[in-house]
């Protein structure tokens, strides 16, 4: 009976089993069910989350890319950007500020879930090794930046010197030196800089600029092919085509040139333009630079070279686009609406000689000033207004005193020049006006530089002293000034920019709008040569004057943009002194140049 019951008990709970299964297993599903969708609606809001953070990554990534691009690339140093008014330094600031943010979000949300770590390990992949994959450093940020213009030039051919030939010089009866090396249409690259910025701290930040394109020095200068500059445009036309011996015998030697485009030269110190570290965002408004860079000298010169109005500067500017070693301090105030600059500088070598990379040749320095003053910025009635001043002041040589013309300065070894107190002042103003005139603008620039040729860079005459000996007179000192008014009218900033962009024609849209006129004229005390009677170079008695004419197409900007320039050139002529039958004379050499530009 017992063993009936058991069995009896056994069956009934063998045939309730798949009962309390059933419901067992049941549960447990719409348990299961009920957490995957949880986990998958966690990991959705997860997804949206990482997107909406990625997107706003993405954004202030575009943002800090075009600021930066703009603050270095176009302009590499916050310090340089007064001249354009294109960023300012509390939106150069505003991209640090970003940047912190942009660190914080990427730490806090990567590693959110597993679909974001997989989004997040894809998009890494693709920054590192993508097309728009970014350079690693070992150290801080590098951002890289450069210039290429590429230009082709034509000039009139005129191979005839600038002055006229002394009839008194029998062995030389004809042409005082030869224009044929200068004369010669040509494609030149005219810059090809590469430039690094190293934010290597929050406060610290050095950049190196480098352009090979200057080693050359064979080519003729602009806008007039017999002026002077040391820039890096080309050689300097410091001889006038012979040489008088001690007996004032002239020797023939030709252009100075002659040799350079015959073989081809260089000048390896050209090279390296800029190399300096600047301390920012310690002391309140201020900056400071140490190393080799552009002095602060008036505006056109001390104005990025990617950023001209006209294919060259003018020739008085080109004397104030000049990098040198030394030190400068900065400041800024009221949104760059006042700035001023004071620096002291190296100043080695003489009028019309290269400042940059090079030792000095005295214990003196340059002291070098500037200041900028935006009256209106960008006022929606009355438009922009800058004026703005330099100066520089030192003493270059080392020989004699002070603005004696009496021996060559070679005194100690052959270094010591005559001492000279040297000078340099400019100034400017533009405007930009607003309102129904808008996309006009007007700039105007005066500068003066009082100097010393090098002994041997001019031509020095056998003279009879006092005591009867033969004496050479050494250059004595000289002062050249120059200036320029220019006009333009760019076509994108005018009343007609909305229409001209809105339009259906390609023409209109494509073509025309992107366009600006410019035109320009300069004057400066640009032709030097010796007067027999007063046995020094020669720059107040007669000067060069250019009518520039031209247009600038701008495909992106300044990054990418046509310049096309024609210069009239008119060499005055008023040297007529007794005893000295040269004359200056006109040169043909006007001249069409086009210039190429990519700019990053």
């Amino acid at each position: 009976m017992l063993r009936f019951l058991h069995l009896s008990l056994m069956a009934l709970l063998l045939a309730a089993m798949p009962v309390f299964g059933a419901q067992e297993s049941e549960a447990a599903a719409k348990l299961r069910a009920e957490q995957d969708r949880l986990q998958r609606e966690q990991q959705e809001n997860e997804r949206l989350k990482f997107e909406a953070v990625r997107a706003e990554i993405n954004r202030l990534k575009s943002e800090n890319a075009a600021l930066r691009a703009q603050a270095h690339a176009n302009d590499p140093a916050p310090s340089n950007l007064s001249s354009t008014g294109e960023i300012t330094r509390a939106q150069y600031e505003q991209v640090i500020r970003d940047n912190d943010r942009l660190k914080e979000k990427v730490q806090q949300y990567v590693p959110i879930s597993d679909v974001g770590a997989v989004d997040a390990a894809s998009q890494q992949v693709e920054n590192r090794y993508g097309p728009n994959a970014g350079v690693s450093t070992r150290e801080g940020k590098l951002t890289m930046g450069g210039l290429v213009q590429v230009w082709y030039y034509s000039i009139q051919n005129d191979n005839y010197g600038y002055a006229d030939p002394n009839p008194n010089i029998a062995a030389h009866p004809a042409a005082y030196g030869s224009n044929e090396v200068a004369d010669n249409d040509s494609f030149r690259v005219r810059r090809a800089q590469l430039r690094f910025t190293m934010d290597i701290h929050e406060n610290v930040t050095a950049y190196v600029q480098i352009d090979p394109s200057r080693e050359a020095d064979s080519f003729p200068t602009f806008p007039s092919n017999v002026g002077n500059n040391y820039s890096g445009e080309g050689v300097v036309f410091t001889n006038p085509g012979l040489f008088l011996n001690e007996d004032l015998e002239a020797i023939e030697i030709g252009h100075t040139r002659n040799q350079a485009v015959r073989n081809g030269s260089g000048s390896a110190n050209r090279l390296l333009e800029e190399a300096w570290i600047n301390l920012h965002g310690v002391i309140p408004h201020h900056e400071l630079s140490i190393g080799q860079m552009r002095r602060r000298i008036g505006e056109e010169g001390s104005r990025d070279d990617g950023k001209l109005d006209f294919v060259e500067r003018s020739m008085v500017t080109q004397l104030a686009a000049v990098q040198d070693l030394g030190a400068m301090a900065h400041g800024s105030w009221w949104d760059d609406r006042f700035q001023y600059w004071v620096g002291v500088f190296n100043g080695a070598g003489a009028a019309f000689e290269p400042r940059y990379n090079r030792a000095d040749d005295n214990d003196s320095k340059d002291l070098v000033g500037s200041v900028l003053l935006r009256p209106l910025w960008n006022d929606e009635k009355w438009g922009s207004i800058e004026i703005g001043g330099s100066f520089l002041y030192g003493e270059g040589g080392e020989a004699g005193s002070r603005d004696s013309n009496l021996g060559l300065g070679f005194e100690t070894d052959g270094l010591n020049r005559n001492r000279i107190v040297r000078r340099m002042i400019y100034a400017y103003g533009m405007y930009r006006p607003a309102g129904p005139v808008r996309g006009w603008w007007i700039r105007g620039e005066w500068g003066r530089n009082d100097d010393r040729w090098a002994p041997g860079a001019v031509l020095s005459v056998p003279t009879s002293a006092s005591g009867g000996d033969d004496v050479l007179l050494g250059p004595g000192p000289i002062s050249v000034q120059g200036w320029y008014v220019s006009f333009g009218y760019r076509l994108s900033q005018s009343y007609w920019g909305d229409r001209l962009r809105d339009s259906n024609s390609t023409f209109m849209k494509h073509v025309l709008e992107p366009f600006e006129f410019v035109a320009r004229y300069e004057a400066m005390e640009n032709l030097h040569f010796v007067d027999f009677v007063n046995p020094q170079r020669r720059t107040d008695e007669s000067k060069t004057e250019v009518f520039t004419v031209g247009c600038n197409w701008y495909l992106k900007g300044n990054n990418a943009k046509l310049q096309f320039n024609y210069n009239w050139v008119d060499e005055d002529q008023n040297v007529d002194e007794p005893g000295d039958f040269r004359h200056a004379r006109e040169v043909h050499n006007d001249n069409f140049i086009v210039n190429f530009q990519v700019a990053w």
